[in-house]
């Protein structure tokens, strides 16, 4: 076991190491700096999804202009108004992108971008159609990233009743069996009670897969969710016509019919505190930043200070800098595509110029086609339950071979000029420059080989 690391620290919970940005003295450091202004987004802003909604209405009025004049030179200039808007909102998804990576490039505090990316994975969500499609990041920046340092009960609350959640997982639509909307539309009109929203918050935010609850808790919790729903013009919306009337009770405790958000709001809150909640989180945020196989000590010292905080983040992110566990000299987890291109783009002191210079077509064939080439779709993760954690899912021959492309092609289109191999390696790879490393990179015909062989070494890949 080995105390605190500086190096280390940029690499296991941060983007990795880099030439401009010194890394961390300490664990106070790191929580210093969580608890400092957040710099990297208002340097970088990304649109809040209150903002996004316009485009939204926009799409919305121009679908009605195309209904009410189909086959007319007005229905003719709705489609395409939708695809303008279309068009703009994928532009925008791109430049977010380059936020993105420009706020893990340059920050001092990589361990808030890192926390960022992992609950935005554990809250999964994505629009399905239109202009929805590119609201993940707008989704993540209001949903997600201010409540990172807070409890997890908030962010559990802003998460699951935000407008993407809520479409993603088909809640919108769904309707007590006995509510009013129910009984004025009728049987077999196609309206009913959607249950994907409240099963996947007990198996997926909050219990565990292996949690303490029963397919009636899912029932219950699902019917106490009827209600949320969403208006582009107006943002979250409860519709009481759509709430299954009466109480509902989950794990054994029954949240009063109030006909509006105030039970929801109470039941995530119980949930957030849950002892089932705190050990799953406590194994996920384990298997996160440190292996796949954890220290069961680590998680029990993760799991008694959510207990004993009542589920506050910061408590726990103490726990997980100062744990000898964490600190175990290897380097474990391999980086997933996307933390594989941040850390490059890290350690290669990417500029803001050379990355906002980039057209679309350039966003595309050097990050969205190589992401999806490497097993990792920028912001579309397969399901619900986020982008997986073991290493055999990055570690495929097709994944591993676009990594090379990449890392033989990018920075040389990124970077002018490249850095000397000779520095670089030490500067990403610190005391993991190997010398087998070093002599492959010396040995190498150019520079961009050089530096593509320094990014695909084994150090590199893994944190």
């Amino acid at each position: 076991m080995r105390a605190f690391d500086p190096q280390l620290a940029e690499i296991r919970f941060g983007y990795g190491l880099s030439p401009v940005v010194r890394a961390p003295e300490n664990a106070a450091a790191i929580l210093a700096g969580l608890r400092a202004p957040d710099v990297m987004a208002a340097r970088y802003p990304i649109e809040p999804f209150d903002k996004f909604r316009l485009r939204m209405v926009k799409a919305q009025e121009a679908r009605v202009l195309r209904r009410k004049n189909r086959g007319t030179p007005k229905a003719a200039e709705a489609r395409k108004l939708r695809n303008l808007l279309n068009k703009h909102a994928r532009q925008a998804m791109y430049l977010w992108a380059n936020q993105t990576f420009l706020r893990r490039i340059d920050t001092e505090t990589a361990f808030r971008e890192r926390l960022v990316a992992f609950w935005a994975d554990h809250f999964s969500a994505h629009g399905k159609r239109g202009v929805e499609r590119r609201a993940t990041s707008p989704y993540i920046e209001e949903a997600i990233r201010p409540f990172v340092t807070g409890r997890f009960g908030d962010l559990l609350e802003s998460a699951v009743m935000h407008p993407v959640m809520l479409n993603y997982l088909d809640q919108l639509r769904s309707m007590g069996p006995n509510s009013a909307r129910a009984v004025k539309v009728g049987p077999g009109k196609g309206v009913g009670l959607n249950e994907n929203l409240a099963r996947e918050v007990l198996e997926l935010h909050t219990l565990g897969v292996d949690g303490p609850y029963t397919q009636e808790d899912v029932t219950q919790l699902a019917e106490l969710f009827t209600g949320m729903a969403f208006q582009a013009q107006n943002g979250f919306k409860f519709r009481k016509d759509f709430v299954e009337p009466g109480a509902e009770t989950v794990l054994g405790k029954t949240y009063a019919d109030a006909m509006g958000p105030e039970p929801i709001r109470a039941v995530l809150h119980d949930l957030a505190v849950h002892p089932a909640t705190a050990r799953h989180l406590a194994w996920k945020l384990a298997v996160h930043f440190i292996s796949d196989d954890p220290d069961g000590d680590l998680i029990d010292a993760l799991e008694a200070a959510y207990l004993s905080s009542d589920g506050a983040l910061m408590a726990v992110y103490e726990v997980l800098l100062d744990h000898p566990a964490s600190w175990t000299a290897s380097l474990q987890n391999v980086k997933p595509p996307v933390d594989f291109i941040s850390s490059a783009l890290r350690g290669l002191a990417v500029s803001e110029d050379a990355l906002k210079r980039l057209e679309e077509k350039h966003m595309r064939r050097v990050f969205a086609a190589p992401l999806i080439q490497m097993g990792q779709q920028w912001e579309r993760p397969v399901g619900p339950d986020g982008w997986p954690e073991e290493d055999p899912n990055w570690v495929t021959p097709q994944g591993f071979a676009a990594r090379v492309s990449w890392a033989m092609a990018a920075p040389e289109f990124l970077v002018g000029p490249l850095p000397d191999p000779r520095t670089f390696v030490d500067t990403v790879l610190g005391t993991w420059a190997s010398e087998p490393v070093r002599f492959a990179a010396g040995a190498a015909e150019s520079k961009a080989e050089a530096i593509g062989l320094i990014l695909m070494s084994p150090a590199f890949q893994r944190r």
